[in-house]
């Protein structure tokens, strides 16, 4: 049986379950080019649950292109706090000062000009393409390519250039001339709630057409290749404090906590005699577990007291009420709400 002998059957099925049981999010209400832009990007990664709220305030906050660019970085770093992955804010930043400079601070609909944007890829320019400007874009996330490679029972990994070129032909194909942003749409949501890593095959509209589903194989897809495994780190935490400041580094160049701020930190058991002056040792904090790319840091925090203000390469002296309103990588930034919700003992 080849389920794809009924081809008008897939868009008009697909269509009609998404206009049923699409979720309504806030960017799908007004899908400007800039909010469509936006979404995105910090939905890369992201459960759009989590994204909502980050994304209403930073709407509030920078409404247009240009009060994006004109911000500073750290305040855009700041309001990103908490997703993580924060090379998405500075390429946002980045590519709003890009098209303020070069395109009057609107995103153009041609593709060639769209890759010349700090931090748009394939996927991004595929979505801006089909959801702001209504064209036949391509945008082949995570959940379009488990769908695609259920429904045509792909069982090459899916994670290599070949196979995504494969599979986003494929998603091309699937596309009608009429509306077609509505079906690349719907594809995504149908990745997102029903074809979800333990798909839900009663309740999906292309069970008919898919294919892993008639074969048994459904569980079993999409393959990918071998990924790097978890690296542990253990790292021993320093809040030093000095009348009511505390030492701090802030993280610049290309590095992954670029604009960010932490406290000194260690790998556990190596020395941490940095501190040119007398420290007493107050109390040890509660353990906060932070996990980056690759690796699961497992943070140790203590609290010390610096009997002298001494000014130290790389790092500064921060008041504590500040220290709030500076972005801190996600595992500092629990220490430092840790910390302040236990500041009672800051008081010697």
């Amino acid at each position: 049986m080849d389920p794809f002998n009924k081809q008008e059957f897939l868009p008009i099925g697909l269509k009609h379950w998404f206009e049923e049981n699409k979720r309504n999010f806030p960017w799908r209400q007004t899908p400007s080019p800039y909010a469509v832009w936006v979404s995105e990007v910090m939905l890369q990664q992201t459960q759009a649950s989590v994204v909502i709220p980050y994304f209403e305030k930073w709407m509030a906050r920078f409404p247009t292109i240009q009060t994006l660019a004109a911000a500073p970085i750290e305040e855009v770093i700041k309001l990103w706090e908490g997703l993580g992955y924060y090379s998405r804010a500075r390429n946002l930043h980045a590519g709003a000062k890009f098209l303020v400079d070069h395109h009057q601070g609107e995103l153009p609909s041609d593709p060639k000009l769209l890759e010349k944007v700090k931090g748009l890829g394939p996927y991004t320019i595929g979505a801006i393409l089909s959801f702001a400007f209504h064209k036949k874009g391509v945008a082949l996330d995570g959940n379009v390519a488990r769908v695609i490679s259920r429904l045509f029972c792909i069982e090459d990994p899916i994670d290599t250039p070949s196979v995504q070129k494969k599979l986003r032909a494929k998603v091309e194909d699937l596309l009608p001339d009429t509306e077609p942003w509505v079906m690349m749409e719907a594809l995504i949501e149908l990745g997102a709630t029903v074809c979800t890593r333990r798909p839900t095959c009663a309740a999906c509209p292309l069970q008919e057409e898919c294919r892993a589903f008639h074969l048994g194989k459904a569980e079993q897809l999409p393959n990918k290749k071998q990924r790097y495994s978890t690296t542990l780190l253990e790292r021993e935490v320093l809040l030093i404090n000095h009348e009511q400041e505390f030492l701090v580094q802030h993280h610049q160049g290309k590095k992954v906590m670029s604009g960010l701020y932490e406290f000194p930190y260690f790998e556990k058991g190596q020395s941490h005699s940095f501190y040119p002056g007398k420290l007493g040792h107050l109390k040890n904090l509660k353990n906060v577990t932070h996990t980056f790319t690759r690796y699961r840091s497992q943070l140790f925090p203590s609290l010390w007291i610096a009997h002298e203000r001494r000014e130290i390469e790389g790092f500064q002296w921060i008041a504590l009420e500040e220290l709030n309103k500076l972005p801190f990588s996600s595992g500092h930034r629990q220490i430092l709400k840790n910390l302040l919700e236990d500041h009672a003992h800051l008081t010697y």
